[in-house]
């Protein structure tokens, strides 16, 4: 296939060429010939999804995120651990993840309509968007074309998934080796509007911070002490919090609105406001004010995202079913 020569490359940074070269072989159009409806099969699966459940917008959400920071959107994080290789959806950072199932239902639909054409890493990144669409937030193309790799690492997703409790210049720094910025990280970390977390992701924010019991100083007293009702101890996995309360089920601006109050529910989200880039951007968008901006900013950093190492080509597979690799594969290694 033509390379793009729009694309600049620049020397700074390997992955730039990278994302560059995938942006050349990844088309919105790809599937015009061999599955035409894609779009639309995946997104009345989807629509009947969110119907039913409106709370998974946030887990398929979150699925394409971990899947795109590990090995590239190869839709890795969706394969089952085999004997003595634990896959990236046993790592610990993804024990909490959802919305497999939903995966499956529509890659079904897929297989139904077009075998063995459609990957399942462009199935997580479709459903993404529909996610989002669906929660009444914003929608971008999404280029298509990636391809499905056959190697799921848990040891892997630990190393390589931004961590809750990092600060902006070690999130800065991971976000940076899969080609994406600055400002790419505070936008993005906007789709903690979306979705829950476990008490075991924030409960050192309220019992373990200074070594003694007390309640982390970036964390406001108040919400601190709202949390610690729901949340009875750092191993309590039998509560949910809302990542976004009051919201958490709508895709808006006011994950913003509670990061500047110091409500932000993670030292990540804490993190945001210690960072002159980060906190001017955190407080303009909390204004309420720019809330389509934000939208637009967060429809490019999510396409953006969607080309972080995929496969092309011959590379990987197309897997029938998204658990696990295909029987050649199998049989290979």
């Amino acid at each position: 296939m033509k390379r793009n020569t729009s694309c600049v490359l620049l020397p700074v940074a390997i992955v730039l060429v990278l994302w560059c070269s995938a942006l050349a072989q990844l088309d919105t159009a790809f599937y015009s010939q061999t599955c035409p409806k894609v779009e639309e099969i995946v997104r009345e699966e989807m629509v009947r999804i969110i119907s039913a459940a409106p709370s998974l917008a946030g887990p398929l959400l979150r699925l394409h995120f971990h899947d795109c920071f590990v090995r590239g959107c190869d839709a890795s994080v969706l394969l089952d651990s085999t004997a003595g290789k634990p896959a990236e959806r046993d790592a610990k950072p993804n024990k909490s993840l959802r919305g497999f199932g939903s995966v499956e239902r529509v890659k079904a639909k897929l297989e139904a309509a077009c075998p063995g054409t459609v990957s399942c890493a462009d199935v997580l990144a479709l459903m993404a968007r529909d996610a989002v669409v669906l929660a009444k937030g914003p929608t971008w193309e999404v280029a298509l074309g990636r391809r499905d790799g056959v190697v799921s690492s848990a040891a892997e997703a630990s190393d390589e998934l931004p961590p809750s409790l990092g600060d902006v210049p070690l999130l800065s720094k991971i976000f940076a080796s899969k080609g994406l910025d600055v400002k790419d990280l505070v936008v993005l970390s906007g789709a903690h509007t979306l979705g829950t977390a476990h008490c075991p992701s924030y409960a050192d924010r309220l019992y373990d911070s200074t070594g003694n019991g007390g309640t982390d100083p970036s964390l406001d007293s108040e919400y601190a002490e709202k949390l610690r009702m729901k949340c009875k101890s750092v191993d309590d996995r039998s509560m949910l919090s809302e990542m976004d309360p009051g919201s958490y089920r709508t895709f808006d601006t006011s994950y913003y609105r509670h990061v500047a109050k110091r409500r932000g529910l993670f030292r990540s989200d804490a993190a945001l406001l210690t960072d002159d880039t980060t906190r001017d951007y955190v407080q303009r968008v909390a204004t309420g004010m720019f809330d389509d901006a934000f939208f637009r900013d967060f429809a490019e950093s999510m396409a953006k995202m969607g080309n972080v190492s995929v496969l092309t080509g011959v590379e990987g597979e197309i897997r029938k079913k998204c658990y696990v690799v295909n029987k050649t594969y199998t049989n290979n290694t």
